[in-house]
């Protein structure tokens, strides 16, 4: 069978590895960025498309090499492309799997830190109106630092972002100084995120709601350990998304796919 798969997230590559050894599958992955190609193919993908594409695009490579079925392993932030690879997969009329990886379990930790807004505008009015002093640690990606600097200085911001050229631009676009960006390669430890907030005097940490995966519960505890704030961003809530179309771990994916696979050799 051939797969369509919408990675770039670590979810994606466990997919990947796990399909490849359990299925006779051809995978093609679509990233934004060549780094997150690159992890893809290393996990065994058999081709990649390595930057962002439009409705149209996707749905021209799917009937034109006649994929059998569309996976979404991308961000739970990323909610554009899953309302998109949703109305895709109902249009063709193409099996559909929404991987999202669960909600953080918060049941254990200490979350007297935590201030949770909606939106990243929201984070950045909070910061703007309750925490006057200290730096800015962003852990929530380059596309959404405008939000945040829209309401405080760049002065007090520190974003931790993959070094790549687009995200580089983004930095200069919002005069960030150069020697503010944080080099990410993967979800960081609690005493790395202790490191960061030690170096550069960090009073505010945000992030997103984005699960164990992310390095949530390190970046919770980094900050209760050193007394500082935590921003969580609530995760979106998609709407045309089909309940039943949704796996959360590597079993309830493997269901929908023997299903699938079966069917597809009747």
């Amino acid at each position: 069978m051939k797969i369509f798969l919408l990675g770039g997230t670590k979810d994606s590559t466990n997919i990947i590895e796990h399909i490849k050894e359990n299925y006779d599958a051809f995978i093609l992955t679509t990233t934004t960025t060549e780094y997150g190609a690159r992890l893809a193919n290393e996990a065994g993908s058999d081709d990649t498309i390595a930057r962002p594409l439009l409705k149209d695009e996707i749905t021209e490579i799917i009937k034109k090499d006649d994929f059998d079925i569309l996976i979404d392993a991308t961000h739970p932030f990323a909610e554009h492309i899953t309302h998109t690879s949703a109305t895709i997969a109902s249009e063709l009329k193409m099996p559909y799997i929404r991987f999202e990886r669960p909600t953080t379990n918060l049941e254990n930790i200490d979350t007297s830190h935590i201030h949770y807004v909606d939106s990243f505008d929201d984070a950045g009015k909070l910061i703007a109106s309750e925490f006057l002093k200290g730096n800015v640690l962003h852990f929530a990606g380059a596309n959404t630092m405008a939000d945040i600097v829209k309401h405080i200085s760049v002065e007090r911001f520190y974003p931790r972002i993959l070094k790549v050229k687009s995200s580089i631009e983004k930095c200069s676009e919002l005069n960030i100084d150069p020697e503010h960006i944080i080099p990410m390669t993967g979800a960081a430890t609690k005493e790395e995120n202790i490191d960061l907030i030690e170096k550069y005097g960090a009073s505010v940490m945000i992030t997103k709601e984005s699960g164990e995966i992310g390095g949530v519960i390190e970046k919770i505890e980094a900050a209760n350990e050193k007394d500082i704030a935590v921003i969580m961003i609530k995760r979106p809530e998609i709407d045309i998304l089909n309940k039943n179309d949704v796996v959360s771990n590597l079993n309830e994916l493997d269901y929908k796919l023997k299903k699938l696979f079966l069917k597809n050799r009747l």
